[in-house]
């Protein structure tokens, strides 16, 4: 007979995950960026094997591990459907000119007298656009910057304006690749987590951007945003922008409302971007593809799809901002989930997990208690992990059983590992988020941290909502037991 399975002590299943904190720390000084190119996920790994030795040592055979690492692996299939489709989606609509349209419209919004405020509210929207948070701030950020040093602003000010709006695109925007793991990890409809999200994300915009005004009304420099105009003219120079093809996110708009489902839906973004090409980007799409003829077509279709590609606008902001990698651009990011699930699936069949868990629960008093926990645990884990994708790993891991003890569905664990995790990795100077921004923006990240008032909001608005229970989703009372007992801990049972 099997040697029945024995959970490790609590000191004992925090050594996979002290070894994986201490290897990811080294690779962020060793590798600094480039760390997520293979050296994480070898600590993963390594991280990974610890916790499968240690679940042998204790009575689990091989055949329960690997079976735990297959069901998690199977968890993180449809986010990584969904990755390579938004690379897709993303490389098609900026090639057909549907992003450079939303990016000028957004930089006609600025205003010079209300600049923080409108530096924020621009980097929201073209964030939103492209769903991602470092393109934003390397592309329109340093366009902000530089315009504000002109009219004498604040930079610590600007550069928090230029990250708040950046992460509210980061949170929301279904292109997003955080949005996509916070969702996926708990299993929650990528649209439905959005959807939820607005509860808390849409109430800490309006309060940072009135945050923003207020700074801004006491600032008297006036001006032009010359850099906004320069890139709004290399942009039309060099792609078709039109109204007309507001047409296809207005599409997706309707076919999200009518809760057409993620993956069909993405699909029919790319194909729908992909014939915007060809009608108003054909040129383009000849030059990418190589050649005038019907081949270089098909080619160039087929690498905006797949491939690296670049609008060259003679800008070099505009340049930066208008290339794209397409599903290749993913690969990194889906080699990192797999090895993370991977760990966690292992820690989870070993026991380890179940020990861990049953320490936090002892911290646990309730379901305010509860997301307040999750969100600091993920404010540890941006500080000792350094990496943001890391973080919603393994704390979104964590938790599922406890949300589903205290009667809350998973879309509340989705929501704050968004609101807390997501959002303050940009806070830490050695986090890559941190470490990146700064370097972008020019300016230290403990200097602009005061200022990131969208950041700071979040964490705090997603237990304020559980504390006084607004528009919480419960699970149904019929289906919870009177009085929870002992947390049971299982591999994947993550409800929709």
């Amino acid at each position: 007979m099997p040697t029945p399975l024995k959970a490790p002590s609590l000191k004992l299943a925090l050594l996979p995950l002290a070894l994986l904190l201490l290897l990811l720390a080294i690779n962020v000084a060793l590798f600094g960026d480039s760390a997520i190119e293979g050296p994480n996920q070898i600590a993963l790994i390594l991280a990974g094997v610890m916790a499968a030795v240690i679940g042998l040592k204790h009575g689990a055979s091989w055949t329960t591990l690997q079976e735990g690492m297959l069901k998690v692996v199977f968890i993180a299939l449809m986010p990584i459907l969904m990755l390579l489709l938004i690379g897709a989606m993303a490389s098609t609509w900026m090639v057909s000119g549907i992003v450079p349209t939303l990016i000028v419209m957004g930089l006609k919004l600025a205003d010079p007298t209300w600049f923080y405020a409108a530096a924020a509210l621009v980097c929201a929207i073209v964030s939103t656009a492209v769903g991602s948070s470092w393109t934003t701030a390397a592309t329109i950020g340093v366009a902000m910057m530089a315009t504000g040093e002109g009219l004498g602003m604040s930079l610590p000010v600007t550069a928090g304006a230029v990250i708040s709006g950046a992460y509210f695109g980061d949170k929301l925007s279904p292109l997003s690749d955080t949005t996509n793991l916070a969702s996926g990890v708990c299993g929650v409809d990528l649209f439905h987590h959005v959807r939820y999200l607005f509860l808390t994300t849409v109430p800490s915009f309006l309060i940072a951007l009135a945050l923003f005004i207020g700074l801004g009304l006491t600032h008297t420099a006036d001006g032009r945003i010359a850099q906004s105009a320069e890139m709004i003219n290399a942009i039309n120079t060099s792609v078709h922008t039109s109204a007309w093809l507001l047409l296809v996110p207005l599409l997706v708009v309707i076919a999200i409302i009518r809760k057409m489902p993620a993956l069909p839906l993405m699909l029919f973004a790319t194909l729908l971007g992909s014939l915007c090409s060809l009608l108003f980007q054909s040129e383009l799409v000849y030059q990418i593809g190589g050649s005038d003829d019907w081949s270089g077509l098909c080619r160039g279709l087929a690498a905006t799809i797949v491939a690296e590609t670049s609008i060259v606008t003679g800008n070099t902001f505009s340049d930066d901002l208008l290339s794209t990698s397409g599903m290749a651009g993913m690969l990194n990011t889906i080699w990192l989930i797999l090895c993370a699930v991977v760990f966690g699936g292992l820690m989870e069949a070993s026991g380890c997990l179940s020990s861990l868990l049953t320490g936090l629960n002892r911290l646990v008093r309730g379901p305010t208690s509860l997301v307040a926990t999750t969100s600091g645990t993920c404010g540890v884990l941006n500080l000792t992990a350094s990496e943001q994708y890391l973080t919603l790993l393994i704390a979104g891991r964590m938790y599922p059983e406890l949300y589903k003890k205290y009667g809350l569905t998973p879309r509340n664990l989705s929501r704050t590992l968004e609101d807390s995790g997501t959002v303050t990795s940009v806070l830490v100077p050695w986090n890559t988020c941190g470490a990146y921004h700064a370097t972008v923006l020019g300016v230290g990240t403990l200097t602009y941290l005061p200022f990131c008032f969208f950041n700071l909001i979040s964490p705090l608005m997603t237990v304020l909502v559980m504390r006084f229970d607004w528009k919480v989703e419960h699970i149904a009372r019929e289906n919870q037991p009177p009085h929870p007992g002992p947390l049971p801990v299982g591999v994947g049972e993550q409800a929709l």
